[in-house]
């Protein structure tokens, strides 16, 4: 199944898709899905209650449903309890940065400020001359997770989403501690257009070991690659977190890059993600003064 949180007569919500390249809205199927679709996600329905509420969907009259063409996409909600970003979580990448990739997940947490959605502008902050693009693939907790086991990690998953995490590069290049400073700025984390449960994505492996992820900037892919080149898989970074902290529905677990691309004022950066649809934002600078200067074609990044 396909969700997603479209602008619908002037307001957000969450739909999920129907044949015929279309989607419906949850408020139609269930009155206490008013909203955009963490309110879904928090009602931490299991697989059965998803596919009942898709059945109905299919149902509403064709008056009620957005075509493809006119959906217009919006960040599938903006107000998550948690947002973990991994570092240097594919071997290749690290090795990239004369890095070995971390014994245990490097992990570090955003806020959600930094959310915006498909179509919406990456603002490059002044304080930064070199800012990286950096798609990922991102799980959303669908359950609470407490001391999960491995094998136990995907009953507590509601889906997985494309991710473009940013990183104000020159500023992390200063000191490895300036980590949070230079993954926090607004804007600086997009997602969606859609969220995808794990059925639909059953051919790629038991682990989605086959699932391959690129960073595109302007059409050109800066680098790609597959789940199963991850240090850390999605199983293990889910039970890792877990107990670490409790995972609460709707937070987001990005799990790492392939690579990174400069971004610089005009360009438009893409995560692709597998079957999903691809998620594409355009750059644009601080409207308080720009820094003057140029940056090279290609970034270093870090998760």
């Amino acid at each position: 199944m396909r969700f997603a949180t479209l602008l619908c007569d002037g307001v957000e919500q969450s739909v999920v898709a129907v044949p015929g390249g279309r989607w419906a809205p949850l408020n139609l199927v269930d009155s206490g899905l008013t909203g955009d679709l963490l309110r879904l996600v928090e009602r931490v329905p299991d697989a059965g209650t998803l596919a009942a509420l898709a059945d109905r969907a299919r149902s509403l009259p064709e008056r009620d449903l957005v075509s493809a063409g006119g959906a217009v996409f919006r960040s599938p909600y903006r107000r998550p309890r948690k947002i973990w970003g991994i570092g240097l979580n594919y071997r290749e990448h690290a090795a990239d940065l004369s890095a070995p990739h971390p014994e245990q997940p490097a992990s570090f947490l955003k806020g959600d400020h930094t959310i915006v959605g498909p179509g919406d502008d990456i603002v490059l902050p002044r304080q930064s001359q070199r800012v990286t693009a950096e798609a990922e693939l991102g799980v959303i907790i669908g359950r609470t997770a407490r001391d999960v086991p491995e094998k136990d990690a995907f009953a507590h998953i509601f889906g997985v989403c494309a991710i473009l995490d940013q990183t104000a590069e020159d500023i992390l290049a200063q000191n490895p501690r300036y980590l949070t400073r230079s993954k926090n700025f607004p804007t600086f984390f997009s997602f969606g257009p859609e969220v995808v449960t794990l059925d639909e994505l059953a051919g790629y492996g038991p682990d989605l070991e086959r699932l391959d992820i690129a960073t595109v900037v302007n059409g050109r892919t800066v680098r790609a690659n597959t789940v199963a080149n991850m240090a850390h898989g999605l199983r293990r970074l889910v039970s890792f977190h877990s107990e670490l902290m409790p995972l609460f529905p709707g937070d987001i677990i990005s799990t790492g890059t392939p690579g990174a691309g400069v971004i610089r004022p005009g360009d438009r950066a893409q995560a692709r993600v597998g079957p999903l649809t691809p998620l594409t934002n355009p750059v644009v600078a601080d409207p308080l003064i720009r820094p003057e200067g140029t940056a090279p074609s290609e970034g270093r990044g870090t998760p």
